[in-house]
């Protein structure tokens, strides 16, 4: 059995399709990992959702921004809807939209398997978080985004503020703060704060910020980390975090990791479709 964990899909089909292609995945032995944003775009989103859904029983999603995103926006009325990008509205109003959906909205913030020493998440971590305040604070918000208050946390997750999260929070606010790190986070300062407008390559920041995984005084993990999130850091390997976001959707590559081997992981990775007609859009 091999485990694979793929970076930021957003909708780009032809490449997860070759990509499996070129790791000769076998649906009944493999896994797949995918750190988040299958959707928006590269314009197939539905055809990746349908793809993952239907590979579901071999699949591990952790939620991205973009997944959350159009989560929220199937929560608004059918005009609202129509209003969005073509890519987006063709999962909303799909006949299979509800139960893509639905399952997507069941997926995790953060998944952890202490038998192969590995989590993964879209973003980051809090850099005073243990995986085990981690674990919890995940568990805080799919608690509420599994049950039947979703509608209502999907519909106030969004804002830059609070900017770091905090156990004194409650409410929507703690929320929202834990949604900001595992899905939204690249730079923040030793207290944990994001800074929202950083995207660039470390090394372009301002002084007082850090990239996610480099914070002076973070805690140390027991187990490796695979994110994605960051296309402009490319693929990266150091202090225990494996990024893998190697900006397929602006023309870049889709990138997977062998998860299993008991050493460094295996790079394998397909090039862009450099045809393909991308859809601009905030992350």
């Amino acid at each position: 059995m091999a485990v694979y964990a793929i970076g930021d899909v957003q909708g780009c089909y032809p490449e997860l399709q070759r990509l499996l292609d070129k790791l000769r995945f076998d649906p009944v032995a493999d896994r797949l990992w995918f750190c988040g944003d299958l959707v928006n775009r590269g314009g197939e989103s539905l055809r990746v959702l349908r793809m993952v859904h239907e590979l579901r029983e071999r699949v591990v999603v952790t939620l991205g921004n973009h997944d959350l995103s159009l989560l929220a926006i199937a929560q608004r009325k059918r005009d609202a809807q129509r209003r969005v990008n073509p890519e987006l509205r063709e999962v909303l109003f799909a006949d299979d939209g509800p139960e893509l959906l639905d399952w997507l909205r069941m997926q995790p913030l953060l998944h952890e398997d202490p038998d192969l020493g590995w989590a993964m998440v879209h973003a980051g971590l809090a850099p005073r978080w243990s995986m085990r305040q981690a674990r919890r604070v995940a568990h805080e918000v799919e608690r509420e985004l599994h049950g039947k208050k979703h509608k209502r946390l999907l519909g106030k997750m969004f804002g830059n503020t609070p900017d770091h999260w905090s156990p004194k929070q409650r409410n929507e606010e703690r929320m929202r703060a834990a949604i900001n790190v595992f899905t939204r986070m690249r730079y923040c300062d030793v207290r944990g704060r994001i800074d929202f407008q950083s995207k660039d390559r470390p090394g372009t920041q301002k002084a007082g910020l850090y990239p996610w995984f480099s914070v002076p005084g973070m805690r140390m993990r027991d187990v490796r980390i695979v994110c994605g999130h960051w296309s402009a850091l490319g693929l990266f390997a150091g202090l225990g975090v494996y990024a893998i976001d190697t900006g397929c959707v602006w023309g870049g590559r889709l990138t997977a990791l062998r998860l299993d081997t008991g050493g460094e992981p295996q790079v394998t990775s397909v090039d862009a479709e450099a045809h393909r007609e991308r859809i601009p859009g905030k992350d």
